[in-house]
């Protein structure tokens, strides 16, 4: 269980599995820069994040920008949308009549990715509403922007597992300030940190070697 003062933001979960270095650049160095892609996305978010918005249609309650946390995660954030739908195996809603069923919607601006990034991201926030409602979720959703279609994602025991090892992996280096060295992918052609990363660089002369060529040489 981590202290509230101990967060970390739960987003960066995504960050994490796309890329540890990418990680720790922007959460613990606190470096950020934009593309088109990154700008795309927050236009979007923007959009589903109407905090405190909430819409009733039928037996379907839609709630955005919900804030949520996890003391077992040591995350907090928001959700895009969360819906919670109508049921007898729900709980129970203040101002609301019957049991509700949560769902959390994540929104994305491309398409769905290579690895499960999105997927941990959104079983997070999941792990997050359980503790807070203190009931089980079984699945939510990814809706991606290209193609405007929902993925619906299934919150299975490995991925849980998986979750639970990210976000504590985080912790233990934001607790060590550590910036992993550079693992260069075909990934980081569409990052926006790779003028702050400059992974070719990195890849082809170390430290020590830049201070031996361009210091050591001139004395």
């Amino acid at each position: 269980m981590y202290s509230e003062e101990d967060y970390l933001m739960l987003s960066g979960i995504q960050h994490f599995a796309f890329c540890q270095r990418q990680w720790a650049l922007i959460h613990i160095e606190q470096q950020w820069a934009e593309n088109y892609k990154t700008t795309a996305g927050e236009l979007m978010h923007k959009k589903a994040h109407d905090e405190g918005s909430f819409e009733k249609r039928g037996d379907l309650l839609i709630v955005r920008g919900l804030r949520i946390a996890s003391h077992e995660l040591g995350l907090s954030g928001q959700c895009d949308v969360v819906e919670f739908h109508q049921s007898e195996e729900g709980i129970d809603l203040f101002g609301y009549d019957g049991k509700w069923i949560p769902m959390p919607i994540e929104y994305k601006h491309g398409t769905p990715k290579e690895n499960n990034a999105d997927e941990l991201q959104l079983c997070a926030q999941a792990v997050c509403l359980e503790e807070m409602f203190q009931t089980n979720i079984s699945w939510g959703s990814l809706y991606y922007g290209m193609n405007r279609r929902r993925s619906r994602v299934e919150f299975t025991e490995d991925l849980r597992s998986e979750t639970k090892e990210t976000a504590k992996k985080m912790h233990e280096m934001y607790q060590r300030g550590h910036t992993p060295n550079v693992k260069t992918s075909k990934r980081c052609k569409s990052c926006s940190l790779a003028d702050l990363c400059l992974p070719r660089l990195q890849k082809s002369m170390d430290v020590g070697q830049y201070i031996r060529q361009n210091i050591h040489t001139k004395d």
